[in-house]
């Protein structure tokens, strides 16, 4: 299955995810039922993410040109987690000793991120209208296609409690500030096919995630307080803070991880930031020096023909 991922997604830009895993009690209580019926029919995550990709591909040839998901076809992704958070949780249990010594097995506990995918439509259109290409975006998406949609939006807002996206996507490379998120030492999946690395997925809980995350700020905006980064760390922090405190958070690097892993970025940006709060200049430079190679490369795909 993970070997058809990765040929379906040749030719389309590389697309990578950061995403929150709530458990079920962070959530509404009919959205609860919902997503306890999602997990139950749940597949492989192969599974959800062709399944999505084939969602996608279909809504661009649909007759009647809307490409806007509906909603009718929801997916949600589930992560089992040991009682120590982020952890791979073994098959179905995990464990700890109670006062007397003796083992206590209890289940590993599930955690859901929703795709979300009508909010997120909504987002990635406004964005689009917003942007240099807007007058071209009016045409491809006319406005009642655009109306219509926010009917859904004002819907799934109104059923599930609000916008709080759990899912945050970027193209042809990974955003530097969400590598501030994570270490080389956090649980990680490599998952292959056919010889190729079809993606790489890195965890941390949410508050390991917020207090490193806080850290990179706070030396910023003293040895750097003009650097884009700053901004975009403290975007990180207030959307990271909308989640429950046991969720975690997860960067899956999609096919962009064939090109670039075994990858030190999330190294080389603790660096960069730990010179620059020293005022080693020569050593912040050199650790941007390595980023830039590894992933300047990538985004100049976006422009190649």
């Amino acid at each position: 299955m993970t070997g058809h991922l990765y040929r379906g997604q040749a030719g389309l830009p590389f697309s990578s995810t950061l995403r929150v895993y709530e458990p079920l009690e962070a959530f509404p209580a009919e959205q609860q039922k919902s997503l306890q019926s999602m997990g139950a029919r749940a597949e492989s995550r192969a599974a959800v993410e062709n399944a999505e990709l084939q969602a996608s591909l279909g809504r661009i040839t649909r007759p009647g040109g809307d490409p806007f998901p509906t909603g009718q076809t929801d997916l949600v992704r589930l992560l089992a987690v040991s009682a120590s958070g982020s952890g791979p949780a073994g098959p179905g249990r995990t464990g700890r000793h109670n006062a007397d010594g003796d083992r206590e097995v209890l289940p590993a506990r599930l955690l859901y991120c929703p795709s979300q995918l009508v909010l997120r439509a909504g987002l990635a259109a406004n964005a689009l209208m917003e942007g240099i290409h807007g007058p071209l975006a009016q045409l491809l998406i006319p406005e009642e296609q655009r109306d219509r949609h926010q009917e859904r939006i004002d819907q799934v807002k109104a059923r599930d409690g609000g916008g709080r996206v759990h899912t945050r996507a970027s193209t042809w490379g990974i955003p530097f500030s969400w590598f501030c998120l994570f270490q080389e030492s956090d649980p990680t999946d490599v998952v292959e096919a056919e010889g190729r690395i079809v993606t790489v997925r890195i965890r941390a809980t949410l508050g390991v995630a917020l207090e490193r995350v806080s850290n990179a700020v706070a030396h910023l905006a003293l040895a750097a307080p003009d650097l884009d980064m700053l901004e975009d760390l403290t975007q990180l922090t207030e959307w990271l803070e909308l989640f429950h405190a046991d969720s975690v958070v997860e960067l899956d690097y999609g096919a962009v991880a064939d090109k670039v892993y075994p990858d030190d970025s999330p190294l080389d940006v603790r660096l960069g930031i730990e010179c620059l709060a020293e005022g080693d200049m020569t050593g912040a430079a050199a650790a941007y020096r390595r980023l830039a190679s590894r992933w300047i490369p990538i985004r100049q795909l976006a422009r190649a023909s």
